[in-house]
């Protein structure tokens, strides 16, 4: 049987809706409409996913990836510098300082910051010997991990350690605290905390004023 054409209705001219096409297992195709609906539920909630493990990372504040400043990967080297609230931390081999994430693991050494979590906490990486230049820190503390994507981070005393893209600037510590999970690394590994002064004890996580959100 042959199937009867379609009017021919003229260029702007409004189309009437005619009767519902069924397939021959009974279902109904799917329109044009449908389809434009259905892929913008999936982008929606794309977006959803992306944005919820941002925030999980310490993503809010409003940086950009492509943000003039964004420091990338680091390589290689740490050391140590002195924090006059801080203490002695870990820095790499430009004196920007290195943090530990709570929600990583270290026995056994484990990262969950990948992909935009990375981006706004750059991994710092072993270096192409797949190891370290250590200036004041114990070699014996410090080994690496591997990540998703195959590279190796260094870890201290089995913690992943990381920069924070905001600190543009030498000696900054403007991921100290954000989200309650993210730290400056001391020498052992242990995170930061302010120095006692006074005769006082040191601040713990909670402190006001040492616990930004989103830091930046």
């Amino acid at each position: 049987m042959n199937t009867p054409a379609a009017p021919y209705v003229p260029p702007g001219e409004p189309v009437e809706p005619g009767p519902e096409r069924t397939l021959p297992d009974g279902s109904t195709p799917m329109t044009s409409t449908s389809r434009t609906r259905r892929r913008t539920l999936l982008a929606a909630g794309t977006l959803a996913a992306a944005a919820a493990l941002l925030a999980g990372c310490g993503g809010g504040g409003g940086y950009s990836a492509g943000r003039t400043g964004n420091p990338g990967p680091s390589q290689g080297t740490l050391t140590t510098a002195h924090d006059p609230v801080l203490g002695t931390l870990v820095t790499d081999g430009q004196g920007h300082t290195l943090y530990r994430f709570d929600r990583d693991g270290d026995s056994p050494s484990a990262t969950h910051c990948t992909d935009a979590c990375a981006t706004r906490w750059p991994p710092e990486l072993a270096n192409g010997s797949g190891g370290a230049d250590l200036k004041g820190i114990d070699a014996k503390l410090v080994s690496t991990v591997t990540r998703p994507d195959g590279s190796r981070q260094l870890t201290l005393s089995g913690w992943p350690l990381y920069r924070y893209a905001p600190d543009t600037k030498p000696g900054e510590t403007k991921g100290q605290g954000v989200d309650g999970t993210w730290f400056a690394s001391t020498p052992d590994g242990g995170r930061a905390m302010p120095v006692p002064t006074n005769g006082g004890t040191p601040s713990t996580p909670g402190t006001p004023g040492m616990m930004p959100t989103g830091g930046y």
